[in-house]
């Protein structure tokens, strides 16, 4: 729920003026969410709603839809024209240095990137200067509170159970009939997930061999998809409480179909694990000595560790990504690949902590979810991190 207090007192922790918050045909998300907007409820008018670090907000919105933002608070400015649309934005951020939007400067951050140039444009012709709003965002998007929290340590107890579950019936299976599919062990993974009050918005990835080598492998696509016995396998999988406000739960997780790893895997492992409590860490180290940390920092953390080992043209993608009632949150990314990312890691968020290494021949990726309480203390969530390839056929 949109409370004013809350907002303002961010935009003081923040040193912003004020916060802009413009949409237009459902074109910023973020925003519409904030201000508590229904989905089903889109309008066909530009609206904005000026939020200062002190005072009464301002609403500014069409004569025909004039009462789009009446379940908010403050004073109400109607045009009709766009010469009156330009003026009543003139009035609204009258004495404004600084606002905040949902912008990216060179859309060097896309996630946060909803407002279009013209409209920055036009704005700016207010003001002194518009910034992003990124960690604005965070605080009402991505931040849990303890329900949620518990939500997801729930939801974790189900997702590492997944793992055995998947384990045992690959083994089961191989043992039985000699192989398995893909596509069976994905199958008992998402009916685990019914039986333990789970959703998910898509499958889990299983892939064996070669196929682990590609990050954004559909299951059951590959040349070849049975599982036989000595076969490296990566399952990643995501999944939360099918209950209001639920938040996800998502890892992965590597396992050899045999009784003994071979060196080939198990070194690939040990440089990814390295990079992926290198990146803990860091997290750990900055919340402890109260330092500032942006997501870029996090990533290269990882990324140093898998360059420094000869694999870094290997490493294709982000070491993380926000995580909230979305598999992939609006809180900060750990990137410093994809983009830059300046976003602060701020307490009470959760992300992926998940390098990796893909070879032709296989890919190793090993992925955690780190939360921050509000006392400032790290988790790594949902079971204890991986320290070896597991030995399936052994273990079970």
């Amino acid at each position: 729920m949109f409370e004013l207090s809350q907002v303002q007192a961010a935009l003081e922790q923040f040193s912003l003026d004020g916060w802009l918050l413009y949409d237009f045909r459902g074109s910023n998300l973020l925003a519409r969410r904030i201000l508590d907007i229904p989905s089903d409820v889109m309008g066909s008018r530009r609206f904005f709603y000026f939020i200062p670090r002190s005072g009464k907000p301002v609403k500014l919105v069409h004569r025909i839809e004039s009462e789009a933002l009446d379940h908010l608070p403050g004073k109400k400015i109607i045009y009709l024209k766009w010469q009156e649309l330009e003026e009543g934005i003139r009035t609204m951020l009258h004495g404004t240095r600084t606002v905040a939007m949902e912008y990216s400067p060179r859309n060097a951050n896309p996630y946060i990137s909803r407002v279009d140039a013209g409209t920055v444009e036009l704005v700016s012709e207010s003001v002194e200067s518009v910034v992003p709003s990124g960690d604005l965002v965070q605080l009402f998007e991505a931040v849990w509170d303890q329900e949620q929290w518990n939500l997801h340590q729930q939801a974790g107890i189900h997702t590492d159970n997944a793992f055995a579950v998947a384990w045992q019936f690959i083994a089961t299976r191989i043992r039985e009939q000699g192989s398995v599919e893909e596509q069976a062990v994905c199958d008992v993974i998402m009916q685990h997930f019914q039986e333990t009050g789970l959703t998910t918005y898509h499958p889990p990835i299983v892939a064996r061999e070669a196929h682990s080598g590609d990050p954004h492998y559909e299951t059951g696509t590959g040349k070849e998809t049975s599982i036989r016995e000595g076969e490296f396998v990566l399952i990643d999988l995501w999944a939360k409480l099918d209950v209001p406000r639920g938040v996800y739960s998502d890892m992965t997780r590597v396992g050899f179909t045999g009784k003994e790893v071979p060196e080939q895997y198990r070194h690939i492992f040990q440089i990814v694990a390295a990079a992926r409590d290198a990146g803990i860490s860091l997290v750990e180290q900055s919340f402890q000595s109260g330092n500032p940390l942006q997501g870029w920092e996090v990533d290269q953390a990882c990324r140093d560790v898998i360059e420094d080992a000869g694999y870094g043209e290997y490493f294709v993608h982000r070491t993380g990504h926000s995580i909230g009632q979305e598999t992939h949150g609006n809180g900060a990314n750990m990137d410093n690949l994809e983009t830059h990312e300046e976003r602060l890691v701020l307490p009470q968020t959760c992300f992926s902590i998940e390098p990796g290494i893909y070879l032709p021949e296989f890919g190793v990726r090993s992925e955690v979810n780190v939360f921050i309480d509000e006392d400032h203390q790290v988790h790594v969530t949902a079971g204890e991190r991986q320290t070896e390839i597991l030995p399936v056929m052994l273990e079970y």
